[in-house]
C-alpha cells in the first residue's frame, strides 16, 4: 500500500471513531432524524456545505472543467443560487411548519399539505433518485482509490459504502453534523493548499489562459454540454432537495436557517470556479485522459508534490463521504418514516422506529453500492437525481407554502406531467436539448402548466376534492 492510501485509510478510521463517539448522545428517533432540533448556525452551515460539496462539486465539476472549460462553473454556481433561495425564502417557512407539526421528512410535509397520495408518490421517486445520487458519491470515491492505490472500482465502491453507512447508522443527523465539521475543514485546507501548487506546475496563469482546446473553452455562458443550461436543472432541485430541507428541520430557529444556509450559498458561489480551474490545469498537464472524471485524482497524485496531493486527496475523499451521508440520510429517513412508520407499523414505539431506521440505513447503503457498480459515471448518476427532484418536488412544495387552495389533484398533475415529460424525452429523444430546452427545463415548465390548468379547471367547476382543506398559510405563522 502506498502512503496516499494509508493516509486515506487512517482518516477514514478517525471519522468512524468520531461518529461512534457522537452517537452516544443519540437516544431517540428525534435525535436521529432532526438532531433534537438543536443545530445552531455553525453546525447547520458546516453540514449543509459539506453535503453540497460532494462528488458533483469535486470529481464531476473538475471533469466538466477539463472537458468543457470555464462554463462548467455553472454546475456549482446554479446550486449556490438555489441554496440562496432556500436560505431566504423556502427554508425558514419549512422549518416553522416542521417544528409546529413535529415533521421529520419531506414526506411528512407533503401528507400534511396534500394527503397520503402525494406523499406516497414522492416517496417512491425519492427512493429511486436517492439511490442514484448515493451511487454517484461512491463512484467518485472509487475513482480516488483507483488513482491513489490502484483499487478496483468494485472494491472502492464497497469500501466507501461501508464507511459512510457505519458512521451514519450510528448517529444519524447529529453524528453526521459533527463529522461534517471535520470533513469541511479538511476540504477547505486541502483545496487551499493544492490550488497554488497545481497552478505553478501547470505553468502559471499565462499558460492556463493560453489553453484553448476548443473555440469556446473560455466562454462563461456555454461550452460543450456545460453552461447556463445547468441553472434549470440544479437551482430548483437545491431549493427543494429533501436532504437539505430535512437538515433545516434540525435548526433551532429561523435565524439559524437564514445565517447557516445563506453562508452555504455564498461559499458555493465563491467555490464555483475552484474545481473548474483545477480541471483546466489537469488538461494542461494530462491532455490525453480518456475519462475526464479522473482529472482531479490524477492531478493530485501526479501533478503536484506528494504532500500536497495527500491533503488534496483527503479533501476530495471528505467531499464524497459528506455528500454520501447526506443522501443516505434522505433515503433512510424516508424509508423508515414514510413507509415503515406511516404504513407498515403506525403504532411502532420510538425504540422500534430507531432500530428500523438503522436497518434501512444499511439496506440503503447496499442499494447505493449496487447501482454504483453499474452506473456510467458521477455526472450521469447525479443528473438523473437532480432532474427527478426538480421536476417532481419544486411545484408541490412551493405552491403548498403559498397557496391555501392547492389540492392533491393539482400536485399529482404537476408531478405526473414533469416526470412524464422527462421520461418521454429520455425514451424517444436522447439529445441534450430541443430548441434550447433541456429535459429539466421542459419537465419543470410542464409541471407548472399542468398544475395551473388542473387547478383552474377544478376551481371553475367547483371540485369537492376532500383534500381541498383550508389551512393557514405556513409563511404567515
Amino acid at each position: 500500500m502506498n502512503s496516499a492510501f494509508m493516509w486515506l485509510l487512517a482518516y477514514a478510521i478517525a471519522q468512524l471513531a468520531l461518529g461512534a463517539w457522537i452517537a452516544r448522545r443519540v437516544r431517540t428517533s428525534s435525535d436521529f432524524f432532526v438532531a433534537g432540533r438543536s443545530l445552531g448556525p455553525g453546525l447547520l452551515f458546516s453540514t449543509m456545505l459539506a453535503a453540497n460539496i460532494g462528488a458533483g462539486s469535486t470529481i464531476g465539476a473538475t471533469g466538466l472543467g477539463y472537458r468543457d472549460g470555464i462554463a462548467a462553473m455553472w454546475w456549482i454556481l446554479s446550486a449556490g443560487i438555489g441554496t440562496l433561495l432556500l436560505a431566504l425564502w423556502v427554508g425558514p417557512a419549512m422549518r416553522r411548519v416542521s417544528a409546529e407539526h413535529d415533521l421529520r421528512t419531506v414526506g411528512d410535509y407533503l401528507e400534511l399539505r396534500y394527503g397520503v397520495s402525494v406523499r406516497t408518490t414522492i416517496a417512491v421517486l425519492l427512493w429511486i433518485g436517492s439511490v442514484f445520487i448515493l451511487a454517484g458519491q461512491l463512484i467518485a470515491v472509487s475513482w480516488i482509490l483507483d488513482v491513489a492505490a490502484g483499487v478496483p472500482k468494485t472494491i472502492g465502491c464497497i469500501f466507501a459504502g461501508v464507511l459512510v453507512t457505519v458512521y451514519f447508522t450510528a448517529g444519524g443527523l447529529l453524528s453526521s453534523a459533527y463529522v461534517n465539521v471535520v470533513q469541511l475543514t479538511v476540504k477547505l485546507v486541502g483545496f487551499a493548499i493544492a490550488i497554488p501548487f497545481a497552478l505553478e506546475a501547470s505553468g502559471g496563469w499565462h499558460a492556463l489562459r493560453a489553453l484553448q482546446p476548443t473555440p469556446d473553452y473560455w466562454n462563461p455562458w456555454h461550452s460543450g454540454a456545460s453552461g447556463l443550461v445547468y441553472l434549470a436543472m440544479l437551482a430548483p432541485a437545491f431549493v427543494v432537495a429533501p436532504g437539505l430541507l430535512q437538515k433545516i428541520y434540525g435548526a433551532r430557529d429561523d435565524r439559524t436557517v437564514r445565517i447557516g444556509v445563506g453562508l452555504t450559498a455564498a461559499a458555493l458561489m465563491v467555490y464555483a470556479c475552484v474545481p473548474v480551474l483545477l480541471g483546466m490545469m489537469a488538461r494542461i498537464q494530462f491532455p490525453g485522459l480518456t475519462q475526464p472524471e479522473l482529472a482531479l485524482p490524477t492531478l493530485l497524485m501526479q501533478g503536484v508534490p506528494a504532500f500536497v496531493g495527500a491533503f488534496g486527496l483527503a479533501a476530495v475523499f471528505s467531499a464524497e463521504l459528506s455528500a454520501a451521508d447526506a443522501v443516505l440520510f434522505t433515503l433512510t429517513t424516508s424509508l423508515s418514516q414514510d413507509l415503515y412508520k406511516r404504513f407498515l407499523n403506525p403504532q411502532a414505539s420510538d425504540v422500534q422506529q430507531l432500530r428500523v431506521t438503522r436497518l434501512t440505513a444499511m439496506a440503503g447503503g447496499v442499494a447505493g453500492v449496487g447501482v454504483a457498480l453499474v452506473a456510467a459515471g458521477v455526472v450521469s448518476a447525479l443528473s438523473i437525481f437532480y432532474t427527478i427532484m426538480g421536476v417532481s418536488l419544486f411545484v408541490p412544495i412551493i405552491v403548498g407554502l403559498y397557496n391555501d387552495h392547492a389540492t392533491s389533484v393539482d400536485a399529482l398533475a404537476a408531478i405526473i406531467a414533469g416526470i412524464g415529460i422527462v421520461s418521454g424525452w429520455e425514451i424517444f429523444y436522447h439529445g441534450p436539448t430541443i430548441a434550447s430546452f433541456t429535459p429539466a427545463m421542459a419537465g419543470l415548465a410542464g409541471a407548472i402548466v399542468a398544475f395551473v390548468v388542473v387547478h383552474v379547471i377544478r376551481r371553475l367547476f367547483g371540485s369537492n376534492d376532500s383534500t381541498d382543506r383550508a389551512i393557514p398559510s405556513f409563511t404567515e405563522k
